[in-house]
């Protein structure tokens, strides 16, 4: 384990990682948010802001990692970035699978990938990705209760307008009808986000 972390610590302090990271992330915005046109296009205005959570939040983590690269600090960036990008990146995963399920209700289905596309694939890596460099970099973030009391302010609020107004990301159609139950396991998800990333900013502190 402590190899493990050895491995991890020496790759977020080269430069050409962190580069490749920024290039991926800012990719995977732009990518993001095209995916998002159509909905977009079909949304109010005034709720716009609410609608493309994966690259939002992917776009706040590649901006913190713009800041890191250059040994510069903003804790709420961190803040917002990191726990938005677990907390999505999660949940399309979960979303993924679940809409699987739902059209052939057999794990062994799913792990035999005949409900999913690559299509899918491609999103569950990337989103899988997101979670997880999030994680990575816990150590590295200057974030404390407020920044993640604003963050989960917004997380919360956003969740709210998703699946009151509707707004929320297009559902997979196996589970488009069953949306107030997603909207259960998105609030959830931000509790447990939001409890998780307070958590590993204490654990920075007694690591500092």
């Amino acid at each position: 384990m402590t190899k493990l972390f050895e491995t991890i610590e020496y790759y977020l302090q080269q430069r050409w990682f962190i580069l490749t990271l920024i290039v991926i992330n800012f990719l995977g915005t732009i990518y993001g948010f095209y995916w998002y046109k159509n909905q977009l296009l079909q949304t109010p205005t005034e709720w716009l802001i609410f609608v493309p959570d994966s690259p939002t939040s992917s776009m706040f983590f590649t901006i913190f990692l713009i800041l890191y690269y250059f040994n510069k600090k903003s804790p709420f960036i961190e803040a917002m970035g990191s726990i938005t990008a677990f907390k999505y990146g999660i949940w399309a995963v979960v979303m993924i699978l679940w809409g699987a399920w739902a059209e052939v209700p057999s794990i062994t289905k799913i792990i035999m990938v005949e409900t999913i596309s690559w299509t899918d694939v491609m999103l569950m890596l990337s989103h899988l990705g997101m979670a997880v460099q999030a994680i990575l970099f816990f150590h590295k973030y200057h974030y404390g209760f407020f920044a993640i009391l604003f963050v989960g302010t917004w997380t919360l609020l956003n969740d709210f307008y998703d699946y009151t107004k509707d707004i929320h990301p297009w559902l997979p159609y196996t589970i488009s009808d069953i949306d107030f139950t997603v909207g259960q396991f998105t609030i959830f998800l931000s509790g447990f986000t939001l409890l998780l990333f307070y958590f590993l900013s204490l654990l920075r502190r007694k690591l500092a």
